[in-house]
């Protein structure tokens, strides 16, 4: 599904308007002739609540539901209503004010439309918990609300950061991606991640996890699953998204495994174009259909297919998501799975560029989908399906049973008796310290020393004076590397800094390899996110060359804050480290594993052909420079 494209093209768009103008105006508030007389406040207000709240109760296919809820509103929907039922537009997180183009379309969705539910996208805690309440007060049958939460709650409850001040606006707890956690490779671990994220999604009113990811990344060429991917060890995969699952839905959240039959071994971005699948059934069974069937096992309630081609299973070059022998076929009949099945996004290049909107939509419930996510057209979808009833290719039974399933996640989740959230309680449950600190602790374990030939690590500030740092942004964010540039400077007090892009001019690389004839050691730190719509997960080539220059003249500790497969780009690195996300937590344990603060003893979950294999990774405790590894 479309993850950080959206929101980049408005950080992008938001830099470009306030750079050409900085200046503001304040004005100071007029003063009464007489102040009042100041009012008491109590210390503890018999109003203020200190406990947070009761956690939800768990979810589960297996529990119970008001059965006679389900038949009685499905007896009050017309066709067209039912299958509005199974359909899931996108919505923003960011505030809405009523009356506007915005809410009137969400309004349209919603009441005259008739949507199942939505997938709501980035806003601040309180702005997408109060847009949802406002949706749900609107609709005549409870929305089911999903979200991409594949690492935390803080992936869709984040307010941003503010430019040009760069103050951070708050968010839910932002934990490491999954490959992070396949290096930890701690269940235990996993399963706190799962449940801090359903705590903190359902306080917002989110009631669906679109996740965890349990496709094998095994290529390293892989455009978008990446660090998306526990890793590529099929076994350690299923085990790690089984104890996703369960925290997940011991914590309320419905979990839902993706993206059926597996994406990580195509070289393609489906959001683009259609990958192809081009291994055979005996393949599935050892890799691709591990974790899916691990996940199976753990009571996942969904399955997210995906727009990829499997010509081995299916003869042909049809997408999952629109093939009755992937959907039907093998996950429902051969796999046993009774849950919902959800379409990937219906707007992305490896359906919309063939199939198009109403095709599409008709084509996927055929197949045996039973949500249909994102269609680029709400009311021409509905329109579509609702005709192929009426010419025969589809019965309104087949309708009415994947209607039932979303009646009865919503009865099992309650919302037939509370659909809203309450507002005051979020502050008690979203991004608290004790959910900070797990992130922390995951940061922490996750960080692997890929090799160390130069035995630089740890990087004593005792002994270490001259230091230069030097950080590469694939998307030109301005605050990129903060949080360890922080972190750093708290230890080397003249640590000198850089931040680059690939429209970074030759001249100013060529001045700082010059800076760098000076510096003991140079950090070299590139961030590389993967995101979709993206088709490209590399360093730019000037900048590459620029760090090969770097390595080949003085110690460089490399540091890659994303994809994990950079080293290709520097292949003589001889210090190369992962710490696999730009999240803050990551920065700063990233900063304190290398000046030796905190013990390094991640292990790679995948390999990075020729260099290194699975499992590879240097334990570096903590001391000075030159300790035992």
């Amino acid at each position: 599904m479309p993850k950080q494209s959206t929101r980049g093209a408005r950080r992008r768009a938001a830099r470009a308007a306030w750079l050409p103008l900085l200046a503001a105006a304040a004005c100071a508030p007029a003063r009464s002739a007489r102040p009042p007389a100041p009012v008491p406040v109590p210390v503890n207000p018999p109003d203020l609540q200190l406990e947070p709240p009761a956690p939800p109760a768990p979810v589960s296919l297996d529990a119970p539901f008001d059965a006679a809820w389900i038949d009685r509103t499905l007896a009050t929907l017309s066709l067209r209503e039912k299958v509005g039922q199974l359909i899931m537009p996108w919505v923003g997180g960011d505030y809405m004010a009523i009356g506007t183009a915005d809410y009137e379309r969400l309004r349209d969705w919603v009441q005259n439309q008739g949507v199942g539910g939505v997938v709501v996208s980035i806003g601040a805690p309180l702005e997408v918990a109060q847009k949802l309440n406002i949706l749900q007060r609107m609709a005549k049958v409870p929305l089911l609300v999903a979200a991409d939460v594949e690492h935390g709650a803080g992936m869709r409850l984040d307010a941003g950061t503010a430019i040009p001040s760069g103050l951070d606006l708050g968010s839910a707890t932002k934990f490491p991606p999954l490959m992070a956690f396949g290096a930890a490779g701690d269940e235990k671990l996993v399963y706190e991640l799962g449940r801090i994220t359903a705590r903190e999604s359902r306080a917002a009113g989110i009631h669906v996890a679109f996740a965890p990811v349990v496709d094998v990344n095994n290529n390293p060429a892989n455009p978008i699953i990446n660090v998306r991917s526990f890793g590529a060890d099929p076994q350690a995969a299923a085990r790690l998204a089984a104890a996703a699952v369960r925290g997940l839905q011991d914590g309320g959240l419905f979990a839902t495994a993706k993206h059926f039959p597996g994406h990580g071994d195509t070289g393609v971005d489906s959001h683009l174009a259609l990958p192809v699948l081009t291994v055979d059934r005996a393949r599935a069974d050892t890799v691709e259909l591990v974790p899916f069937r691990a996940a199976l096992k753990a009571g996942v309630a969904g399955v997210m297919s995906a727009h990829i081609a499997f010509p081995a299973l299916t003869g042909d070059t049809v997408p999952a998501t629109l093939s009755p022998k992937m959907l039907s076929g093998l996950l429902e009949r051969d796999l046993g799975f009774k849950g919902m099945v959800y379409t990937d996004a219906l707007d992305m290049g490896g359906i919309v560029t063939k199939y198009g909107n109403a095709d599409a939509a008709v084509l996927a419930l055929k197949a045996g989908a039973d949500v249909l996510l994102m269609p680029p057209d709400v009311p021409v979808a509905i329109d579509a399906v609702v005709a192929a009833v009426g010419r025969g290719e589809l019965s309104e039974e087949r309708i009415d049973r994947s209607v039932r399933k979303v009646l009865r996640f919503k009865a099992q989740l309650g919302l037939d008796r509370q659909r809203t959230v309450d507002l005051a309680q979020i502050p008690y449950v979203v991004g608290v310290p004790a959910h900070l600190r797990v992130a922390e602790d995951a940061a922490r374990r996750a960080l692997t020393v890929g090799r160390d030939r130069d035995h630089l690590l740890p990087v004593d500030p005792a002994r270490v004076r001259r230091v230069l740092s030097i950080v590469y942004s694939d998307d030109g964010n301005p605050f990129e590397g903060r949080a360890f540039q922080t972190e750093l400077r708290a230890r080397f007090p003249g640590l000198r800094t850089a931040l680059l892009n690939g429209a970074t001019p030759q001249p100013v690389l060529d001045s700082l390899l010059a800076a760098a004839d000076s510096a003991d050691v140079v950090f070299f730190s590139p961030f590389v996110r993967v995101t979709a719509r993206k088709g490209d997960v590399a360093v730019d080539p000037g900048v590459a060359a620029f760090a090969r220059a770097l390595i080949a003249r003085r110690p460089t500790v490399v540091t890659s804050f994303g994809s994990p497969y950079l080293l290709s780009a520097f292949p003589d690195a001889g210090t190369y480290v992962l710490a696999w996300g730009a999240e803050d937590v990551l920065q700063r344990a990233a900063a304190r594993g290398l000046t030796g603060q905190a013990p390094i003893t991640g292990r790679l979950p995948i390999p990075i052909p020729p260099y290194l294999p699975l499992g590879a990774g240097v334990t570096v405790g903590t001391g000075a420079v030159g300790a035992t590894k």
